[in-house]
């Protein structure tokens, strides 16, 4: 029995591979984040912030918390890929934990950056994550319990250099 070359085994992975993801057995995961219970879809396509925000925690401000902190540098020589950190101080027991927190940058044409979400398994409301930004800007975290409670970091400028994706 002759050996399969390299090539032709490619060729027939890749034609199997197709076949299965045509049928709609496998299905990215991307296309099913709108279904996803709690995916702020609306307030990832909202161009203003306090629309973010209504859309994504129901409010326009937060109270400022010590306990959600915000760390991003000063001064960002790339608006592409601004470097920022947000980690939350509180409990993450079965009855009482951090459930989501959104980072919004406020003038980006979509302010709300990114959404996160939590289980007390998660252990830690915690992350690290590059963001674009088109221009200078201030940034901020907002956290929510599972009791519905709101804390927001204190908003922080970082100045995005003419290197950057703005000026």
């Amino acid at each position: 029995m002759e050996q399969m070359k390299r090539r032709k085994f490619l060729g027939v992975s890749a034609v199997g591979m197709a076949a299965v993801a045509g049928s709609g057995v496998l299905v990215p995961a991307i296309a099913n984040a709108a279904n996803v219970a709690g995916w702020p879809a609306a307030a990832f396509d909202a161009k203003k912030l306090d629309e973010a925000m209504k859309d994504s925690i129901d409010a326009t401000s937060v109270k400022t918390s010590a306990k959600v902190r915000l760390t991003a540098p000063t001064i960002a020589e790339n608006g592409a890929a601004v470097p920022v950190t947000v980690d939350v101080d509180h409990p993450m027991t079965a009855d009482d934990y951090i459930e989501s927190v959104y980072l919004y940058v406020d003038h980006n044409p979509t302010p709300l950056a990114s959404a996160f979400h939590f289980t007390p398994d998660s252990g830690h409301a915690y992350f690290q994550e590059r963001i674009k930004m088109a221009k200078t800007d201030m940034v901020r975290a907002v956290a929510r319990t599972n009791k519905g409670v709101m804390m927001s970091s204190k908003p922080q400028e970082i100045k995005v250099t003419i290197g950057g994706c703005g000026g």
